[in-house]
């Protein structure tokens, strides 16, 4: 079932939302400032290539919780909104469900992706 879900998940934007994630991750490395946030991306875009039979830890220490606090004021807040707003989209149908929830997976992880390792 998780391969069936993937492959649909790829199928309705997924692949394109991560190869976007990708060009944003590699954009972020070009500077020294922004690799941190660049490998955040890569997180991202890792997760949303197969979120299905994925789960996300969170924990960190200190550095994690600042780091998202900056993350967050610099537009994870937008990432969040967006991710679930399309999972309150896909909840509508019962056949949208499971990707409903993955959504809202990845809108977790866009709020606060440091100190979350994907399992």
């Amino acid at each position: 079932m998780k391969l069936l879900g993937n492959i649909i998940w790829l199928i309705l934007g997924g692949l394109v939302i991560s190869l976007i994630w990708a060009l944003i991750g590699i954009i972020l490395c070009l500077t020294i400032i922004g690799i941190p946030l660049g490998s955040q991306a890569f997180k991202m875009a890792g997760l949303t290539l197969a979120p299905f039979g994925h789960s996300v830890v969170y924990g960190g220490q200190v550095g994690s919780t600042l780091a998202n606090l900056l993350w967050l004021v610099l537009g994870g807040w937008w990432l969040a909104l967006t991710y679930f707003t399309a999972g309150l989209l896909n909840l509508i149908t019962i056949v949208g469900i499971p990707f409903g929830l993955q959504s809202f997976k990845m809108a977790k992880l866009a709020l606060m992706p440091f100190g979350a390792v994907i399992l």
